[in-house]
């Protein structure tokens, strides 16, 4: 633990962490860097550098947008924050799935195609035309520290991860893998973030299809998970009410907020924007 590598695990999980974040890093890297010069070789000047790399020169596609909006959201805290959820408070508490569905229902709906028609780069563009720089930077503490905080659960999520898969310590891979990350983003801009976000999204498809077996092998499983053939545990007695939860009637007050919150706090996010405002098209953003 302390040591920061697992004696068992240690060469094993170094090497892995290295290759696949050296691997994954060097395409996307790449990817931007081939994307940028394609872009200067075709005399290309309508947007600044700053578009460039923050919105990556307005160019993601539908295919991409899809799959870096989508990336997002469904990241490693928020595959963990869900199972955590589930096994804490039970299935009925789990609002985070549909609440953020519905967020990105609505922003959409009533935010993409206006922000996206206007050629704003960041989603307090339009708060700071209409009440001027000292209150737009007010507006930008709380975006600031949301996405500080979000990004502290995604590399704890990752530590966590590494630790089980790897045997490696959470400290150090989170510090490898931030370090890599901040890299390939200086220089890549958007479209080394977009990329990753395709790969992240297809390994974490396979990954959890993988990880099944295991999973419905495990102790910790109820007997119906561990077979296809679930009337073959017909005769035995399980207890689900732990699995969806209880939701009493003095907690629905409680269960609305949550939801409310989930549902409007999943829009207002500069990643989420971000993805809008560096659509090709608007029907590309709204969609």
């Amino acid at each position: 633990g302390s040591s920061g590598i697992n004696a068992e695990y240690g060469w094993y999980g170094w090497t892995h962490l290295f290759l696949s974040h050296h691997i994954c890093g060097w395409n996307t890297f790449s990817q931007g860097a081939k994307e940028e010069i394609k872009k200067r070789d075709s005399g290309e000047t309508g947007s600044s550098n700053t578009e460039d790399m923050m919105l990556a020169g307005r160019d993601i596609n539908y295919f991409v947008g899809v799959f870096t909006m989508t990336a997002t959201w469904v990241g490693g805290g928020y595959i963990n924050g869900t199972t955590e959820s589930v096994i804490k408070n039970g299935l009925v508490w789990t609002q985070a799935p549909i609440g953020y569905s519905i967020s990105l229902f609505l922003g959409g709906i009533l935010f993409a195609e206006k922000m996206r028609s206007k050629d704003y780069v960041t989603m307090l563009d339009p708060l700071q035309i209409k009440y001027g720089k000292p209150l737009g930077a007010l507006f930008y503490i709380p975006a600031f520290s949301g996405e500080i905080l979000w990004s502290a659960s995604i590399l704890a999520a990752l530590g966590t991860s590494l630790r089980v898969i790897c045997g490696i310590n959470d400290t150090a891979s989170i510090v490898v893998s931030a370090a890599i990350a901040m890299t390939y983003t200086l220089f890549g801009g958007l479209y080394s973030v977009a990329f990753t976000d395709i790969i992240q999204l297809i390994c974490i498809f396979v990954g959890l299809i993988f990880s099944i077996p295991w999973m419905t092998g495990h102790e910790a499983v109820t007997m119906p998970l561990r077979s296809s053939n679930l009337t073959m545990f017909a005769d035995q007695d399980q207890d689900y009410s732990k699995f969806y939860g209880e939701l009493e009637k003095d907690d629905v007050g409680i269960w609305i907020d949550y939801a409310i919150m989930l549902i409007f706090g999943g829009i207002p996010w500069q990643a989420y924007f971000q993805r809008v405002l560096s659509s090709r098209t608007v029907s590309v953003a709204k969609t």
